[in-house]
């Protein structure tokens, strides 16, 4: 895995994003209740703080907790949430260590389908049905790999040039298309609420 990515909109974070498997699912994690480019940087900041050039699953499931999360709430902390997110990141690299020996990218190398790619990033640790699907559509669409019937697995996310989420930013273009799109869905559902009282 080696392309260039553009989700963190910060050239050393993002590097490190289109080179590591590990990075690019961390970023994936991270992404909730914080700016998209904030979440994709963490991985970069994570691994500055661990003296690395890159993220280790093993390393990283064998840390002591509360230094993993002191590492995480640093100024500037990691996530909004930076000690309920280090466990998350933890329970991500052991069940990588666990289930493919640490290598992150196992989980869709030799995948034989959509489905079967989407089952195995839903049963990762904080990855919901939804962050499985953009994180499909991220893979199909920006890294390469596509295994039969990966767009239909990733729902509305694989539609080309759809504009929903990370899996279609590749520059501050469709940054803010992709933040347009966002700030509708919130529009819309704030208006159906409101409809339902």
């Amino acid at each position: 895995m080696d392309v260039t990515l553009h989700l963190a909109q910060d050239p050393e974070a993002d590097a490190l994003l289109g080179r590591s498997p590990l990075a690019a699912l961390t970023g994936m994690l991270l992404d909730q209740q914080i700016p998209m480019e904030w979440a994709f940087k963490g991985p970069r900041t994570i691994a500055d703080r661990l003296g690395a050039g890159d993220l280790d699953a093993h390393e990283i499931a064998a840390m002591d907790p509360e230094a993993f999360a002191a590492l995480l709430a640093e100024k500037p902390a990691v996530h909004r949430y930076p000690g309920s997110m280090a466990k998350r990141v933890q329970q991500l690299c052991r069940y990588l260590v666990e289930h493919y020996d640490g290598d992150a990218e196992a989980v869709w190398k030799d995948a034989g389908s959509g489905a079967e790619l989407l089952k195995r990033l839903e049963d990762l640790p904080g990855f919901g049905r939804q962050k499985a699907q953009i994180f499909l559509a991220l893979l199909g669409k920006q890294l390469g790999v596509t295994p039969a019937g990966w767009r239909e697995a990733a729902g509305a996310y694989g539609e080309p040039d759809s504009h929903r989420s990370v899996a279609d930013i590749t520059g501050p273009d469709s940054l803010a298309r992709v933040r347009a799109h966002k700030q509708e869905m919130k529009a819309a559902a704030k208006a159906a609420k409101a409809a339902r009282k």
